[in-house]
């Protein structure tokens, strides 16, 4: 199984999955962990389960992400996996919630307070960078639960990298402020404009971590824009207990 560990200390437990080492067929093979895609249900319920089992969780909180800036905030323990409609950020304060966000080339900014106990995951694709859900999902995490950025760790997930980040289009879909990170024509950073944004919602660049790591290059993960249908990598961050 891919799996890089999310450093961030003894407090969390967590990592970035790869594609390898589940049950499911093309051209969602093998650890696709998304319900949405045209996978048999039960294979993708397999695929979370070795999930749950590699990070050592019982439960595992998802969200059918749809694209835009809605957050959850997740306050009582729960009884089970449970996949929230129509959010793209999940917050909690409960020890031994997975928090799961599922990608094939956006990514996921994982945010850890180790001095209010909060984490949070964050699914940011190109849309989610434009309408600045990493820091709406900074502030929320404030003022729903004391959190304060500039003791935050967060890290952002492979996906698609500035090699490979093409919007031909970028004149009508991206705000000018993000010109600035072309690095070549319609060619984008987008991992430098995660940082740029953790920066100004009050992280410090030392607590912030890019894997590097671009999905489209790197055929151990899914890519939306290598294979078109394809499965979700996931990348999951829970408080220890």
């Amino acid at each position: 199984m891919d799996f890089l560990p999310i450093a961030f200390g003894d407090g969390v437990v967590g990592g970035f999955f790869g594609r390898r080492a589940g049950v499911s067929g093309p051209p969602f093979a093998s650890l696709n962990v998304s319900y949405g895609v045209g996978d048999d249900p039960c294979l993708v319920a397999e695929n979370r389960r070795r999930l749950k089992e590699r990070l050592g969780l019982t439960q595992l909180l998802s969200a059918q992400q749809v694209h835009d800036d809605r957050i959850l905030s997740i306050t009582k323990p729960g009884d089970g996996d449970c996949e929230y409609a129509g959010y793209d950020a999940l917050i909690t304060n409960q020890p031994g919630l997975g928090l799961l966000i599922q990608q094939a080339d956006c990514q996921a900014v994982v945010l850890y307070d180790p001095v209010n106990r909060v984490v949070a995951n964050v699914h940011s694709g190109w849309r989610g960078s434009v309408a600045n859900i990493i820091a709406k999902t900074v502030e929320r995490m404030r003022a729903d639960f004391g959190a304060d950025p500039a003791v935050m760790w967060a890290a952002i997930s492979p996906s698609l990298g500035p090699c490979c980040a093409e919007f031909v289009h970028f004149q009508e879909e991206l705000p000018r402020e993000f010109h600035q990170d072309q690095v070549r024509p319609a060619h984008f950073d987008f991992w430098a404009i995660s940082r740029r944004q953790l920066q100004e919602a009050g992280l410090s660049y030392e607590l912030i971590h890019t894997t590097a790591v671009c999905t489209r290059c790197d055929p151990n993960y899914f890519s939306y824009r290598r294979e078109g249908r394809t499965g979700r990598s996931a990348t999951v961050i829970a408080l220890r207990r």
